[in-house]
């Protein structure tokens, strides 16, 4: 019998027993918590239940539709592959932090009203937050902090928009939305934060690279596409997600060849993927919107496939750079198998998993005639086999032989790594399973001629045009330097704002407390003679008094914000959380 409870609560609950289990009981403990939930999201059947009355409204624990199943299978299932991965992972901190992450997700998904959603989207920016932490390294921390401080003012003005929301419609039940006033602007920039939209893409980037080489699987899996299921929940059909989606499936090319770092690569090549989806909730129709499912599900293999393979090659050598790489098909031939199929999946290849969803929003932004955005789509598709589908193995596996002594990971990481390439070459084989269970009927056929032969054209093309600048030394050579991205702008700004508030602040502290203590000795002498004056002597001495606490308290805010950044730290209380502080906890502990 399989128990009819919401997976997210199910996972987050059962992951406050994860820190107190050793050994073999926590390892199995890991993977029977996501297969239960893999279970429940395959066989429950559809409708709202668990619905709990809080403060006078109605929350829906679980609601199942055919949106919602898709990705809580593929939620759970890439949770299942990624502790098989993380199995010998010895770090209470990571197992829990992974849990209440993947749980969360799942709460996201099946939420029913946007309180519990809210709630399971804090929960996530606090349990991934842990995941770049768990690293332990200077740049971690720094990168940590960074990530916790912009998704908790993502989350903010998500909840700004949930609130207006509610004052607007009255109700808190999750559905389409659209752009058309203040609260649905505030919650699209909300989830836009999360779905690494440009200009609001750099923390992403940023954080992936510096976290563990397991905590990154989950890390890509997760937020970017709990974002994508919101957007195609609240905003499907949004003209401006068209341009958004086109946009960013074009700028991170550029970062991506100019990348030195593995992982940072792949950090753009997702985001790049994300785009996609944007352009096919954007565009809205059936067949896009089919195609946005199936891409973010067959994205979510593919893209933990070549993290994981990254992550391998991080485990062994303890390198990660294009420049300290190479040669290692030798030594690690398995590893580069797996990831030439991811390869091959994410650059569309005919017969692998990318073919047979990114053709979908390609298709669908030609039949609704969209030229600029097919064209935009089109050079994106080759970018990404630039970049992902060639640059990733090669430097790895296939540079200059650097003469590492490696070896093949861990059993684990390897069946973790097989079962993601099985999947991506049986999706890409054979697309049927995957398109029975889309939000909307298909009748797309993806094995076409013109399909076939368009896309093996354009593949070989970018193959010809990533050969040719090589030769010629025309292509753009790895380096280390740092790329400068739109976080310049709030990393800069945030020193500055810093500064200048403090002055102020600083100020007005300075004169309130002056006027106020000036003021007492003239006060006091008249409080007993007068009347008038003590009736209105009063307030306003009691005013100078809140205004003279309240600049000390915003100096005090403002002198540990900017210690805290100098000393790339992360100021975990503000989560105000039960998770957080038990995360607290096993940092240290760890």
């Amino acid at each position: 019998m399989i128990p009819d409870i919401p997976p997210g609560l199910l996972i987050v609950c059962g992951a406050f027993l994860a820190p107190f289990l050793r050994g073999g009981v926590r390892k199995a403990w890991v993977l029977i918590l996501p297969l239960t939930a893999l279970a429940i999201a395959v066989t429950a059947p559809e409708g709202a239940r668990w619905t709990v009355d809080f403060l006078g409204q109605k929350m829906v624990l679980f609601h199942m539709d055919r949106l919602s199943r898709v990705f809580g299978i593929i939620f759970s299932l890439i949770t299942v592959i990624g502790f098989v991965f993380a199995l010998k992972v010895e770090d209470s901190l990571q197992h829990t932090a992974a849990l209440v992450y993947a749980g969360s997700a799942l709460g996201v998904t099946f939420a029913g009203d946007f309180l519990s959603l809210y709630v399971y989207w804090e929960f996530m920016a606090v349990a991934s937050t842990f995941l770049v932490l768990a690293r332990r390294t200077p740049e971690a921390r720094a990168a940590a902090f960074r990530y916790i401080l912009v998704h908790l003012a993502g989350g903010l003005v998500l909840l700004a928009g949930i609130v207006l929301w509610y004052f607007e419609t009255g109700s808190l039940a999750v559905g389409h939305i659209g752009l058309h006033g203040s609260a649905s602007w505030l919650i699209f920039l909300g989830i836009a934060v999360n779905a690494a939209i440009p200009p609001l893409h750099p923390w992403l980037k940023d954080a992936y690279p510096q976290s563990t080489a397991t905590g990154a699987v989950f890390l890509s899996a997760f937020t970017t596409k709990s974002a994508v299921y919101l957007m195609a929940r609240t905003f499907a059909g949004t003209e401006l997600l068209i341009w958004l989606g086109a946009i960013m499936t074009f700028v991170p090319i550029f970062y991506a060849v100019l990348e030195n770092d593995i992982r940072s690569v792949l950090s753009y090549s997702l985001i790049n993927q994300v785009g996609f989806m944007m352009c096919g909730v954007g565009i809205g129709t059936e067949l896009a919107i089919n195609g946005t499912v199936a891409h973010a599900f067959c994205h979510i293999l593919y893209k933990a496939l070549l993290f994981m393979a990254a992550g391998s090659v991080l485990h062994v050598t303890g390198r990660i750079r294009c420049t300290d790489l190479g040669g290692l098909y030798k030594s690690m031939p398995l590893t580069c198998l797996f990831c030439i199929v991811g390869a091959a999946s994410i650059s569309a290849f005919p017969l692998f998993s990318g073919f047979v969803s990114k053709s979908m929003i390609v298709s669908a932004a030609g039949y609704g005639h969209l030229a600029v955005i097919w064209l935009m789509l089109q050079f994106a598709s080759a970018g990404v086999f630039h970049h992902a589908g060639i640059k990733v193995p090669f430097f790895m596996f296939f540079s200059h032989d650097q003469g590492i002594k490696a070896k093949e990971p861990p059993l684990n990481m390897l069946l973790a790594m097989g079962a993601a390439a099985f999947l991506c070459i049986a999706v890409g084989v054979y697309p049927k399973p995957l398109y029975a269970i889309l939000p909307f009927p298909v009748d797309y056929v993806p094995y076409t001629a013109a399909h076939v032969v368009g896309q093996l054209q354009l593949l070989l093309f970018g193959a010809l045009a990533f050969a040719l600048l090589m030769l010629s030394g025309v292509y753009p050579p790895e380096i280390r330097a740092i790329n400068l991205d739109t976080d310049w702008f709030y990393r800069k700004g945030f020193r500055v704002a810093d500064k200048t508030l403090g002055t102020v602040l600083n100020g007005v502290n300075k004169a309130a407390a002056g006027l106020f203590f000036g003021m007492i000795p003239g006060a006091a002498a008249r409080f007993s003679s007068n009347a008038p004056v003590r009736i209105a002597g009063a307030p306003l001495a009691g005013l100078f008094w809140l205004l003279g606490c309240r600049g000390q308290y915003l100096k005090f805010r403002l002198d540990f914000l900017r210690k805290s950044y100098e000393k790339e730290s992360l100021p975990v209380g503000w989560a105000a959380a039960a998770v957080a502080v038990m995360f607290v906890l096993l940092y240290i502990w760890n």
